[in-house]
């Protein structure tokens, strides 16, 4: 009984998504099945892409890491927000705390990277051709994709367990739907002003930096395309481009504003509407926005469905 009373002390309240909205019932009903659509989604994709040889290049191994992240950040938050609002169970624990915001954090920086590493391939696929399978060789892509996962672990993980440790003295409660360090931080009963700093500096080396070497390899892109005289070949590469940069937008809008300016200076239900627009929504269109305006991947596609129907 003491162990049992001991741990529930350290255990913190979910309080949930607009816990106040009166028809909560229906708001995560459909944030449930925006999840699953999400997930079939993207393991969709992953299948497409590992199953089509002609799929087998530098872009399309980026989108199905892509899609990879996407699936694990939803699943990483969503069934947890779910059991806790259908079974009236509101606690997580510390532990669960952490390894929830762990992976969370480990994933959302893997993507940044993942999304700088996808707008370097298609800058060397259109403004270096001749030479890009000797930069994008097999070799060189693992390597950079292995990089975006260690990176993103290594920050998570300093990122996870320095906040775990800042003194809570007054209500556990976490007005989110999921364990964060921004909510977290708004718990402690210390000066958590340094770091704060510390963040809006981890944010600019990780949010910031990627996304001007996205726009910059883009505006490289787009002066190239200007030039092009294949008018079929401009409306391709826009086409891929285009698509990449409205899960850009996407993607960095949401989280700049979340993790660059202080805590104080945004609600509770900013974060949560920030945060289903960026972490449940996004991946749910991330496959569509990819797939709808791709000849290659809808191509393999009919070939799956018509595998199916053969079979």
């Amino acid at each position: 009984m003491m162990g049992k009373n001991e741990s529930s002390i350290t255990d913190f309240i979910l309080v949930g998504l607009f816990p106040e909205f009166q028809h909560s019932i229906i708001l995560n009903s459909m944030i449930i099945f925006v999840y699953i659509l999400a997930f079939l989604g993207n393991v969709l994709l992953i299948i497409l892409i590992s199953g089509d040889s002609r799929l087998h290049t530098p872009m399309y191994i980026l989108l199905s890491q892509l899609s990879l992240i996407d699936l694990s950040l939803t699943s990483t938050i969503v069934p947890k927000m779910a059991y806790n609002y259908f079974v009236e169970e509101r606690t997580i624990s510390w532990i669960g705390c952490g390894t929830q915001s762990f992976f969370f954090l480990m994933l959302g920086m893997s993507e940044c990277l993942i999304l700088t590493l996808m707008a370097y391939d298609r800058y060397v696929a259109v403004c270096n051709p001749l030479r890009y399978s000797t930069i994008m060789s097999p070799s060189f892509c693992l390597h950079m994709v292995a990089a975006c996962w260690i990176g993103g672990s290594v920050s998570s993980f300093i990122h996870t367990v320095y906040p775990m440790h800042f003194p809570i003295c007054g209500s556990r409660e976490i007005h989110h739907f999921f364990c964060e360090v921004p909510v977290l931080i708004k718990l402690s009963c210390e000066d958590t002003s340094v770091y704060q700093l510390v963040v809006v500096v981890t944010s600019i080396v990780l949010l910031v930096v990627p996304f001007s070497l996205i726009t910059a390899s883009y505006t490289l892109i787009f002066l190239t395309v200007l030039h092009m005289n294949s008018v079929k070949g401009r409306k391709k590469v826009l086409a891929t481009c285009s698509s990449h940069l409205t899960v850009v937008s996407l993607f960095f809008g949401p989280n700049i504003f979340i993790y660059m300016t202080f805590t104080s200076s945004h609600s509770a239900e900013q974060d949560q509407a920030l945060s289903v627009f960026s972490n449940i929504l996004t991946p749910m269109l991330n496959p569509l926005i990819y797939s709808l305006r791709n000849k290659e991947v809808v191509a393999a596609l009919k070939k799956l469905m018509g595998r199916c129907v053969v079979s």
